[in-house]
């Protein structure tokens, strides 16, 4: 039987998968499928250290009975599986509640994938403002606490130091992103696609701490052997996929293995042919500055000295980022004008910028921000003019000129329906009111007609006239609309109608029935 005597390097630990998902943010397909490509790496690393662990208690176990003295260590043996096993189970409830709560998975091309692959929104919800994000942190302090308390006090601090679960309460803080907590930090705005290989990667510190301390167990009862990894990948894992012209672009590149004998095995990392230091966890830092837009690539090779065999192997992986540009959008919601009286939904964005440093200001009326994010412009400058809305956020500023108009005519309407031609002398007594119409207007806006004269033509008789205040016919109009008779001509002449926004009434013409 086998066991390892240095267990941080059964297994290296994969970093924080962080893409910053603003609102202005489109991730390629490309991008998730690497998101992918690392979380089944992943999983499959961890079922390796799983086999790894798995007969190990038993050995320590058998060694402890060289003497009483090693019996304590025998003792820690079944609590290790058991924190591991506790906290795994914890982790994947997490990622099945996310899932679940996403609406699971779908097939695509006779792919399975998560249905909400691409959704922040739910990561952001329930990690972050539900404080799941902190209560998982809690727990991998919590489960790390454990292990610790499983080493002896003369060793713990220096084991303490290189356990493999390690939450940054640092990096957060001085995040220029104004992060609340160290899980808005973490999963805020975040791909449910991009959260999956971070639980996975939860779970293999879990495992790897278990394997750490099962090393140091077997150490005290005086089992040791050399460990060789035998299975790698090499994996990129950069702060941020996505990164804006003249920030720096970060990743660390490292090598991911399943274990089987573990040794004294070296690894060299370079990037595009340039070497890279390599800490004591097996990860080496590469950073560059982002001068072009659009997607960049880059080639990373992970160098490995097997001391079993004497031999030295390369793997190598291509990977990608994509850089983005500052930029400000603003686009009215429904059309390509302000129109006067009536809200005109607004939105805008800014690139690679937090909402809350942006600035909205209008000349020629009002602009207010909404609780959604959007924006609603009131334009006070009459018809014919101009309003422009100008927007300032760190590093840019942007602005863009609409036209103001008002609400257009709407299109008077016997009630509601008819809109003159020939008409039943019984159809036309039965209309009530002359109604005006906004029609193919896609604003929430009311028009109040004002009043009109009715006129009535009949066979050989001089003209009748009768005005009409309002839209419902009545009085004198009332009475002349029940005298039609069949050859009778009725006209509805100088409709008058006010709109939002209007100063005074507007004409809407006129409406010329034939009685029949």
């Amino acid at each position: 039987m086998s066991i390892p005597k240095e267990p941080r390097q059964l297994m290296i630990n994969v970093m924080y998968l962080v893409l910053t998902a603003l609102l202005a943010l489109n991730v390629s397909a490309e991008i998730f499928n690497a998101f992918e490509m690392v979380d089944k790496g992943l999983v499959k690393a961890n079922n390796a250290l799983d086999a790894a662990n798995r007969d190990i208690p038993a050995e320590i176990k058998k060694s402890a009975q060289k003497g009483p003295q090693f019996q304590v260590y025998a003792d820690r043996v079944d609590q290790v599986s058991a924190i591991s096993k506790n906290g795994s189970d914890y982790v994947n409830g997490i990622k099945t509640f996310l899932v679940d709560k996403s609406g699971g998975y779908e097939t695509v091309e006779g792919v399975q994938q998560l249905k909400s692959l691409r959704d922040y929104d739910i990561t952001t919800r329930l990690l972050v403002n539900d404080g799941k994000g902190e209560e998982l942190k809690a727990k991998m302090i919590e489960i790390r606490d454990k292990f610790l308390t499983l080493i002896d006090e003369g060793d713990k601090a220096a084991f303490a130091a290189k356990i493999p679960i390690n939450i940054d309460e640092d990096t957060w803080k001085k995040s220029t992103n104004k992060k609340k907590n160290w899980a808005d930090f973490t999963f805020g705005h975040m791909p449910l696609g991009a959260c999956m290989p971070i639980f996975s990667k939860f779970t293999n510190d879990i495992k790897s701490t278990e394997a750490a301390v099962l090393n140091y167990l077997a150490s005290k009862v005086g089992l040791t052997q050399e460990v060789v990894l035998d299975q790698f990948r090499v994996v990129s894992s950069p702060r941020k996929s996505y990164v804006i012209k003249g920030e720096k672009f970060e990743t660390e590149v490292f090598l991911s293995a399943s274990a089987g004998k573990s040794s004294n095995t070296g690894v060299k990392i370079t990037v595009n042919g340039a070497n890279l230091p390599v800490n004591a966890s097996g990860a080496a830092t590469w950073t560059t500055t982002a001068n072009e837009v659009g997607v960049r690539k880059y080639e990373a090779v992970a160098n490995v000295f097997n001391p079993i065999t004497k031999e030295t192997k390369a793997f190598r992986q291509t990977f990608e980022y994509e850089v983005g540009e500052r930029s400000v959008t603003i686009s009215a919601a429904k059309m390509n004008v302000f129109y006067i009286g009536v809200d005109n939904p607004v939105e805008v964005s800014a690139a690679g910028v937090p909402s809350a440093q942006i600035k909205v200001s209008m000349s020629g009326g009002d602009i207010s921000k909404n609780s959604d994010g959007t924006y609603t412009a009131r334009p006070t400058s009459g018809p014919g003019s101009k309003a422009i809305v100008s927007v300032s956020a760190p590093g840019m500023n942007g602005s863009k000129e609409f036209r103001i108009k008002r609400i257009p005519d709407p299109t008077p309407l016997l009630g509601g329906r008819e809109n003159g031609g020939r008409i039943g002398n019984g159809t036309f007594k039965g209309y009530s009111a002359l109604i005006p119409l906004l029609e193919a207007f896609d604003f929430d806006a009311k028009c109040n007609l004002g009043g009109f004269t009715l006129v009535r033509v009949a066979k050989r008789q001089d003209p009748e006239f009768a005005p009409n205040k309002g839209a419902r016919i009545d009085g004198q109009a009332g009475v002349l609309q029940g005298k039609a008779n069949p050859g009778d001509k009725y006209i509805f002449q100088d409709i008058k109608c006010r709109c939002p926004g209007d100063v005074a009434d507007r004409n809407l013409g006129q409406l010329v029935f034939d009685i029949q």
